[in-house]
């Protein structure tokens, strides 16, 4: 196709200027059909030596080096895409890892409270029992005051009456004597308050 292009061009310039003469004073040497022949061999191996050049070791370059880039810019999206899948896949793996590290705390947490809730849970109650004895013991203590405290009260009286009587009197009473009359008094002290 360039050939006949070629071809073309040339016949076309030579039909256009076989006309024009160059003898015309102050014409153009390239306008002499004279020198036609020899300017049209000329062109046509200047023009066929580049075609030459260009066809065999330009274009080829050319050609190679832009299948070259295309190969590698196929390789880099080839490349990019399977990172991107890896890069996808990491994720899921993390997000999954997160989700396992978020449910194993949520269980550590949950064992650890119920843990410590049992162990509050047996203090509480060790506490309680603790409390209760403290209690129960304090009660047994009251019980054994409220009976023991009538015969202490008749002993701190007959100690008192004796002394305040040999103070009184001057005469020493025997403690049998002040026994009856304290025991009298107890006993008319507990009809009247409780109504025997």
């Amino acid at each position: 196709m360039f050939r006949r292009f070629v071809f073309y061009y040339f016949i076309l310039n030579f039909a256009l200027f076989t006309n024009v003469n160059s003898a015309e004073s102050g014409g153009m040497p390239q306008l002499n059909p004279e020198f036609w022949i020899s300017q049209i061999f000329w062109l046509t191996l200047s023009f066929g030596f580049l075609f030459i050049i260009l066809s065999k070791f330009i274009l080829p370059k050319i050609s190679n080096n832009l299948e070259l880039r295309k190969s590698q810019i196929l390789e880099n999206i080839e490349t990019a895409e399977k990172q991107k899948k890896e890069s996808e896949n990491k994720i899921k793996e993390y997000e999954a890892l997160i989700l396992n590290s978020k449910n194993q705390a949520r269980n550590y947490f949950n064992d650890a409270r119920k843990k410590i809730q049992q162990d509050i849970n047996k203090k509480r109650e060790k506490l309680e029992n603790e409390i209760n004895e403290e209690i129960n013991n304090a009660e047994k203590e009251i019980i054994d005051l409220k009976n023991k405290a009538p015969e202490k009260i008749n002993k701190i009286a007959m100690e008192t009456s004796a002394d305040l009587i040999k103070h009184l009197i001057g005469e020493e009473i025997n403690n049998s004597s002040i026994s009856a009359i304290v025991e009298d008094l107890a006993r008319k002290n507990k009809d009247k308050y409780y109504g025997n």
